[in-house]
């Protein structure tokens, strides 16, 4: 519990609210007494904390501020934070969850990372829940330049493809492979019929972000 503090950079009064954060819904009985009441919390606190982070640093409209922090927030963002720091191997799962790999399945780190941010919001306050946070928010210039925006190269690419009407891009499923549980799926992003990227990734998501990525990097767009 001590290493994970040094790696979030928090240490907690009351330990409690950590112990609960960390706790899988299929690791005790009853729900009451898993992580997500304080992910129902945490995803609260998160959405302050990020708009009023993206409030004061970008002059936009309100429906982009609304598009950016979505991105920001979701799940798929939200995995990668957890990733960063090895959340999945602190988490309490029970054996069966343990042994569908639920420790790397993505919504149970999203959760357990918004979980993660309430429990620090209930021990230090919104302070010390806003750095947490903010401590994982890439740099405005980033957020500005629309390279990012963390990472949705299926926006990004489309907005490319858009400054000619007569292009339309798709994208189509090619392969999957592995068991039910740890299934990867390969996928095209086709340019008027015509394979211009492709990748993998273990949901169709992730595999036609990895294809609009590749499709970025051939056109020539920085896409890292």
């Amino acid at each position: 519990m001590s290493d994970f503090e040094k790696t979030i950079r928090y240490t907690f009064k009351n330990r409690a609210y950590l112990e609960r954060a960390l706790t899988h819904s299929s690791y005790v009985n009853g729900k009451q007494n898993s992580n997500e009441r304080l992910e129902f919390l945490g995803d609260s606190v998160l959405s302050v904390v990020v708009s009023k982070y993206l409030f004061l640093s970008l002059d936009v409209p309100e429906g982009r501020l609304t598009k950016i922090r979505a991105k920001l927030v979701c799940e798929d963002t939200l995995y990668k934070f957890a990733k960063r720091i090895d959340l999945g191997a602190h988490i309490k799962l029970g054996k069966g969850e343990e042994s569908t790999g639920g420790r790397t399945r993505k919504s149970i780190l999203a959760d357990a990372f918004e979980a993660v941010i309430a429990a620090i919001y209930l021990d230090g306050g919104l302070e010390a829940a806003s750095e947490f946070v903010l401590g994982f928010m890439p740099p405005i210039e980033q957020i500005k330049s629309a390279k990012l925006i963390l990472g949705d190269y299926k926006t990004s690419l489309q907005e490319v493809i858009q400054q000619n009407p007569e292009e339309h891009i798709e994208y189509m499923i090619t392969d999957e492979t592995g068991k039910a549980h740890n299934r990867t799926f390969t996928a095209q992003v086709l340019l008027n019929g015509q394979a211009i990227g492709s990748g993998s990734g273990q949901s169709k998501k992730e595999a036609e972000q990895a294809a609009a990525k590749e499709a970025l990097s051939l056109m020539g767009y920085e896409t890292d």
